[in-house]
């Protein structure tokens, strides 16, 4: 008697047990046994697709690395030194204690001393009338410092113990001259650019590889005010500082520039 062709061989090929009652997949369409019928037991191309579908769809979020901060950025924020990530806020070496902060390098000290002889040379030029209006300078900016109060932007939440006001003069080309803005006192010079960047809606790449960074200037001297410096230790310098109720401005500047050319043009 003829043996009678019924079912049909399990696809797997450690399997092809034959099935009278064969199952077929609903993903790939192949043939399967009981034991196989499943799409994850017969490893079917299917799940896959639909795995890496999902994972594709599920937007990717970057944890801030610094201790005690939950936040997270939709886009990496590396440390350029420590090749940590981290949030906007922390992103700073002095925001986050970078363990590489290094102090300038013995190579550098050329370049570094040439730097400060162009400022010296700049801030000399107008040392004696620095000398002389110092006084009336720390007055006008006590008046002004009475009209900030009225009108300036920050955070609301900030005591007003260490709120520092400041007339900011805002990038050329912008639709606004200046804009009266508080920061905290103990916040770094890159913490203040970011927020008023923000404030005044510019263009913000410090942490990106580009040519110009937001710098924010000395109204006298035109000098960059280095990021990783309080706000607070500008206000208590006894040489030429910052004055609470007094200008500064927020200029793009190419990396190696230090100071920016003709202030006086902002307040014209």
């Amino acid at each position: 008697m003829a043996e009678l062709d019924l079912g049909q061989h399990c696809q797997v090929e450690h399997c092809r047990q034959r099935d009278f009652l064969p199952f077929v997949c609903d993903g790939c369409s192949g043939i399967f046994c009981l034991e196989h019928r499943r799409r994850e037991s017969h490893g079917c191309p299917e799940v896959t697709v639909v795995k890496g579908r999902l994972k594709s769809d599920t937007p990717a979020s970057y944890p801030c690395s610094f201790e005690g901060c939950a936040e997270k950025e939709l886009v990496p924020v590396i440390c350029p030194s420590c090749q940590k990530n981290f949030c906007l806020r922390h992103r700073h070496q002095s925001e986050h204690g970078c363990e590489k902060l290094e102090t300038p390098r013995p190579r550098m000290a050329a370049t570094q001393k040439l730097v400060q002889d162009i400022i010296g040379s700049k801030t000399g030029e107008t040392a004696s009338r620095r000398r002389r209006g110092a006084q009336s300078t720390a007055t006008a900016a006590k008046v002004a410092l009475m009209r900030l109060k009225l009108h300036a932007a920050g955070d609301p939440s900030l005591p007003q113990t260490e709120r520092i006001y400041l007339q900011v003069f805002l990038p050329k080309g912008s639709k606004e001259k200046s804009k009266p803005m508080f920061f905290c006192s103990r916040w770094s010079i890159g913490k203040v650019v970011d927020f008023a960047a923000s404030l005044a809606s510019l263009r913000n790449d410090n942490n990106r590889l580009t040519a110009k960074k937001l710098r924010l200037c000395h109204m006298t001297s035109g000098e960059a005010l280095p990021l990783d410096h309080s706000l607070e230790a500008w206000i208590a310098k006894e040489d030429c500082p910052l004055y609470n109720g007094g200008n500064v401005i927020l200029e793009y500047l190419n990396e190696e520039e230090q100071f920016l050319k003709n202030v006086d043009s902002y307040l014209e």
